[in-house]
């Protein structure tokens, strides 16, 4: 999305009447950037403003609204194959705090590990995985280790080395929480006792996972349709 964000850093919080005039500034810019969109302006452009309106909603705690917003412009970006922006729309209907908002996160992990994007994004929302997963579920170690495989191998060179070094943390984090594993060599045999070494293993084990976030009957698009559009 675009840049000066609501979580700008000139604003750190210790000021919450600061903070909150400040999003309602940024969201009254872009509502003027939205109405002065041209006649022949795409769905798209008025669905990233939307999509910046709605995350900034979500700031100042107006939940119910991001949702509309950010739910109506990922079937946009859907319709129009914008991946990177779906997983985005799929990242603010998780943090609106809506019923369905774990259910976004289900959509928002099949669509950021399916899809060649941005692995930082892709790493954040299996991130989120694990903050919602009890510390003893295998659920946390596979959404870890399919992080740390994300960023080996879409991760650009300028990138690469600060992201295996973030996911590698996650990896570490998650196996000292899950069984109190505190060294390279227990981290090893923690890998090959719950399968975290092949990608062929794990990652139909992390289907799994979303599988149980997202119910049967509960899939907001055809995943198959999906896979088909995927680049060759």
């Amino acid at each position: 999305m675009t840049d000066n964000k609501p979580d700008d850093p000139l604003i750190d919080g210790s000021d919450p009447a600061a903070s909150a005039e400040f999003i309602q500034n940024y969201i009254a810019e872009k509502e003027q950037e939205l109405a002065a969109l041209p006649a022949d302006a795409t769905e798209v452009d008025k669905a990233r403003l939307n999509l910046d309106i709605a995350e900034a909603k979500v700031g100042i705690t107006r939940g119910d609204e991001a949702w509309e917003m950010a739910r109506a412009a990922l079937d946009v970006f859907l319709a129009n194959e914008c991946w990177q922006e779906a997983v985005e729309a799929c990242d603010v209907l998780y943090q609106s705090g809506q019923p369905a908002s774990l259910i976004a996160l289900g959509h928002g992990v099949w669509l950021a590990v399916t899809y060649p994007i941005d692995p930082q994004l892709t790493i954040n929302m299996l991130g989120y995985v694990i903050d919602e997963t009890p510390a003893q579920a295998d659920g946390a170690a596979v959404a870890a280790i399919t992080a740390h495989y994300i960023a080996d191998m879409r991760a650009k060179e300028d990138q690469r080395e600060s992201l295996t070094f973030l996911t590698n943390e996650m990896v570490a984090n998650v196996a000292r929480e899950h069984s109190k594993v505190e060294d390279q060599e227990g981290l090893s045999a923690w890998m090959e006792r719950l399968q975290l070494h092949d990608p062929a293993d794990f990652l139909p084990k992390l289907a799994l996972v979303i599988g149980a976030i997202v119910p049967p009957d509960d899939w907001w698009f055809d995943r198959d349709e999906l896979r088909d559009k995927l680049p060759q």
